[in-house]
């Protein structure tokens, strides 16, 4: 304001006395325009510092029935996802040691826990998460700001990562699309926040979310579960008529998000015909991969090369047509 008033003073001066150089005001003028725009670039620089070349990490889980040589997989559909909304995609394999568990997480920008069926203590995705979402929780508590999202297996391990206890109750919702019901906290939420009205209202209407899981938290269990009811807020629920359970939620305190259902299964996944594709269900896809990729631009982690960055990166491996299986393709490792 003080520039803007400096300047009219500086105008109203010439007009007063025209024998002065226009020269004057012209230098004059684009000072103040320099300066402006200095300014405002300084404020945008500290507002809007991101990191536009994310990569993503993606938990890998034990193979059933595996070829020789292969103990893991990733679904595709989950690479495709990230990768819609701007992210490259590292494999997180299982069965790896802490020391290199830790130096991938200081390369990552965030990482996913996707669905599946592995064991949510003995197994390897279970050690891996265990091992990521400590290292999550310290960095994020010291300012350095790591996402995580969890899918389906992925927000069940995090319940359990959270609470220290096997909290599931089996429900009918092993293939089946609902509309989400969802709570008053999804109102201030932050997964929400940048979400189309009419792409919300038709989340509330149609069904838009896949679900493949016969294991589900339970909404009551989680109001009587102290450890979870304080980390987390419920922004969405369902219920198989029988029991209603948390299908989305998300940390108050961490950008920690899951949810029950499978976001990237809309746009990539196409062998069961209970997944939907409508319009809405494929906007859906890229908003929730939107959001996510960009909360990983919040973070600043690198590779100590552009070499390791590159034998780390998932085009180093091929993925493999299933040919009528629950996946399309698979990465196996």
């Amino acid at each position: 304001m003080d520039v803007v008033k400096g300047l009219r003073g500086t105008i109203a001066h010439v007009v007063a006395k025209p024998s002065m150089s226009v020269l004057f005001l012209c230098v004059t003028v684009d000072i103040v325009v320099l300066l402006f725009c200095v300014t405002v670039g300084s404020v945008s620089g500290l507002s809007f510092k991101r990191n536009d070349a994310p990569v993503i990490g993606i938990l890998s889980q034990e193979s059933y029935s595996p070829p020789p040589n292969v103990t893991s997989y990733i679904a595709a559909s989950y690479v495709k996802y990230l990768e819609s909304a701007g992210a490259r995609v590292v494999p997180v394999r299982i069965n790896q040691t802490l020391e290199q568990y830790k130096s991938l997480f200081n390369s990552l920008n965030g990482i996913l826990f996707p669905g599946g069926g592995a064991h949510l203590i003995t197994s390897g995705y279970a050690r891996a998460a265990k091992i990521f979402y400590q290292l999550t929780i310290e960095a994020n508590s010291r300012g350095d700001y790591f996402p995580v999202w969890g899918t389906c297996l992925g927000l069940e391990e995090l319940t359990f990562l959270t609470s220290g206890k096997l909290l599931l109750s089996s429900t009918n919702t092993n293939g089946v699309a609902l509309p989400l019901v969802f709570t008053n906290e999804s109102r201030v939420s932050k997964l929400f926040s940048g979400f189309p009205p009419d792409l919300l209202t038709a989340l509330a209407s149609e069904a838009l979310t896949e679900n493949s899981h016969r294991l589900s938290l339970a909404t009551e269990t989680f109001r009587n579960n102290p450890e979870l009811s304080k980390f987390y807020r419920v922004l969405s629920t369902n219920s198989d008529e029988k029991t209603e359970f948390v299908s989305t939620m998300e940390a108050y305190d961490y950008p920690i998000y899951a949810t029950q259902w499978h976001p990237e299964k809309n746009a990539f996944e196409w062998t069961r015909d209970y997944i939907p594709h409508s319009p809405n269900a494929i906007k859906t896809t890229f908003f929730m991969a939107d959001f996510f990729v960009n909360e990983a631009k919040k973070n600043f982690h690198k590779f100590s090369s552009e070499e390791e960055e590159r034998d780390a990166l998932i085009y180093n491996y091929t993925p493999l047509y299933t040919n009528g299986s629950a996946f399309e393709q698979v990465y196996l490792f």
